[in-house]
């Protein structure tokens, strides 16, 4: 069975465009990346599956249960947590933790007892006395205390120190290797690259790619680097280009053979043509010409 099936999804505000037409699979135990800059429409999609806003067009299946009809059946197996989430400020850890937990009906005291301890929270204090970082720790102790079968998390490592991302991923992998789906949505290249099996990428609210992480690494995407040069070449099919101090740096994507004609009219003193790293190749995407 998917853990998330869409089709054609679309949600506009008005006249405004948030999301229109995606179309993607999420395999069940899957441990996928959702990747866009900010405003690139990640959060509105999530927000459509969980029912939370409504779609305007196409449709939508979590674990085969419509995203509109079984709406309440649907969050009861997911753990979601927001890019950025509100909280009752006058109660303490503790209390927001069983307040959620009975919501759900769940006795969750021991699982919330020890991902407390893993990600150093003290359940005994206010919520208005939490750093940035420390209400994020509570928001990641909701969205898994309970120990659902899928796994909706939006920008989730925000105001968190390294260490505890390092932790909070640990924690990740060991649901997923219990079978859990995990739907990691982030901007942040490196995360994806370095926990994530499978990603789609997304820009100004369409799917511009899903595939494996393998495959979206082999793009045929080339970095230039030209040295001893007067400036960026006029050459098709480049993108992510700078230049300083004579030296011009871009990415390629075209035909080989025609990188080869064209530089052939070009001065420079020295040339490099490599692999761009797993960063680049996702910003080829975010750009005009990654289309």
């Amino acid at each position: 069975m998917n853990a998330i099936q869409t089709e054609n999804l679309t949600k506009f505000y008005g006249r405004h465009r948030g999301i229109e037409d995606i179309s993607l699979t999420v395999a069940e135990g899957d441990f996928f990346g959702f990747i866009g800059p900010n405003g690139a429409g990640k959060s509105t999609t999530i927000r459509t599956l969980l029912g939370l806003i409504s779609p305007t067009g196409g449709s939508a299946r979590v674990f085969g249960k419509d995203i509109v009809r079984d709406r309440l059946e649907i969050l009861s197996e997911v753990g979601y947590l927001p890019s950025e989430a509100i909280f009752y400020n006058g109660m303490r850890v503790k209390e927001l933790l069983e307040f959620s937990a009975k919501l759900r009906k769940k006795d969750c005291r021991r699982e919330a007892k020890l991902l407390c301890e893993r990600l150093s929270l003290d359940p005994g204090r206010k919520i208005s006395e939490l750093s940035l970082g420390n209400r994020k720790k509570v928001g990641i102790v909701l969205a898994l205390q309970h120990k659902p079968r899928l796994y909706i998390l939006d920008e989730p490592t925000g105001g968190l120190d390294p260490l505890m991302q390092q932790e909070f991923y640990r924690i990740l992998r060991e649901r997923s290797d219990e079978g859990a789906t995990v739907f990691l949505s982030s901007h942040i290249l490196s995360e994806v690259s370095r926990y994530c099996s499978n990603a789609a990428v997304i820009r100004d609210g369409r799917l511009l790619v899903c595939d494996s992480i393998e495959n979206l690494g082999h793009t045929g995407v080339k970095r230039v680097v030209l040295q001893g040069t007067d400036g960026i070449p006029a050459i098709d099919n480049i993108s992510d280009a700078s230049y300083s101090d004579s030296c011009a740096r871009f990415l390629y994507s075209g035909d080989r053979q025609k990188l080869i004609r064209a530089l052939a009219g070009v001065e420079f003193s020295d040339i490099s043509i490599t692999d761009p790293d797993f960063e680049e190749i996702f910003l080829h995407y975010y750009t005009e010409e990654g289309k």
